[in-house]
């Protein structure tokens, strides 16, 4: 029976979680039961989303317990199936956790990947959790029309890097805020932001809010939460659509903080404020993935990724996410 690495969550952590809150060990690959397939991870992927699935205060999922493998989306190979639907050598994604060898319920997987001419990676980025979240969150719940004006937050990231394109792709102009000289470089050159703010650079983030957008916000994609979407809702047009996607900028909730109150913007502007959880789409994501694969194929969708090597890797990985020094979407690539 082959050994595998794991990494498990071995203290409860107190807002974002830090390396000292997870712990790597070996641990023997159980035999397969019927229903359940063997898959060898080859990349692990890290989302913001991650520091609340260990929250001690459940939200759409409960915590990962004590003890127990850090929950993460993965993409690999099946090596061993006692499942009709799946043999050796089909690669797949879905919920395997931290771990090189996961034995999982055939329900764990998201699905089959068939987009052989395009990285095993994109799956998890691009291709996978990310690039849905961005084409859901904005079409479904921003609703975006031509000549719209859409601004998204943290938009050099994995989620917010798709929504800029694909609102250009939906013929709005957009902006992007992000942190860092570097960032903006790589949502205007990278990414076809038609402008982006640097919130860290600038002493005057309302001027600047307001000289990129002059007739309105249409459409403010939300991943941060906190000081910067305050700023941006002083901004909205009439009849503008606010997509809550994440409150990053947030660092707990407990206590809950406090600060400015949308709700004048809102009704002021006739606006509308709507959050989604992606997992509320998983039905629909077959007609989202041909037409992302198009987009990508076309090099109409360009995507970054930043990849960490080996397992030894992760238990650092959410809080560097969370001190801003990814460049794109966050893998942890396995070595055999």
């Amino acid at each position: 029976m082959p050994t595998s690495r794991r990494v498990v969550l071995a203290a409860r952590p107190d807002g974002i979680p830090q390396s000292q809150h997870f712990r790597i060990e070996a641990a023997d690959t159980p035999a397969l039961k019927p229903g359940e397939i063997l898959v060898r991870n080859q990349f692990l992927s890290v989302e913001p989303a991650m520091r609340g699935w260990v929250s001690a205060v459940a939200n759409y999922a409960q915590p990962v317990g004590i003890g127990e493998v850090m929950r993460s989306f993965a993409s690999g190979e099946v090596v061993a199936s006692e499942h009709p639907g799946f043999a050796p050598g089909d690669r797949v994604t879905g919920l395997f956790g931290w771990q090189e060898l996961a034995a999982v319920p055939a329900s764990a997987v998201q699905r089959k990947v068939t987009e052989t001419d395009l990285p095993l990676s994109t799956s998890l980025g691009i291709m996978g959790i990310n690039g849905l979240t961005a084409y859901f969150g904005l079409l479904d719940v921003g609703l975006p029309k031509p000549g719209d004006t859409v601004v998204v937050s943290t938009a050099a990231g994995a989620v917010g890097s798709a929504v800029g394109q694909i609102a250009k792709l939906m013929g709005c102009r957009t902006v992007g805020i992000a942190g860092g000289a570097a960032k903006v470089r790589q949502c205007l050159e990278d990414f076809g932001f038609d402008a982006a703010i640097d919130y860290k650079a600038t002493n005057d983030i309302v001027g600047a809010i307001a000289e990129a957008c002059p007739n309105g916000v249409d459409v403010y994609f939300d991943n941060t939460s906190g000081a910067i979407s305050d700023v941006v809702m002083r901004h909205l047009a009439v009849k503008a659509r606010v997509v809550v996607c994440g409150t990053a900028s947030v660092p707990s909730w407990d206590p809950w903080p406090t600060g400015p109150r949308p709700e004048r913007h809102l009704l002021v502007k006739r606006a509308r404020m709507e959050s989604f959880v992606i997992f509320d789409y998983a039905h629909r994501f077959g007609e989202a993935l041909p037409r992302l694969a198009a987009w990508v194929r076309a090099g109409r969708l360009r995507y970054a990724e930043d990849v960490l090597e080996g397992i030894e890797a992760a238990p650092d990985a959410i809080a560097s996410l969370y001190r801003g020094e990814n460049r794109g979407k966050r893998l942890i690539r396995l070595h055999p």
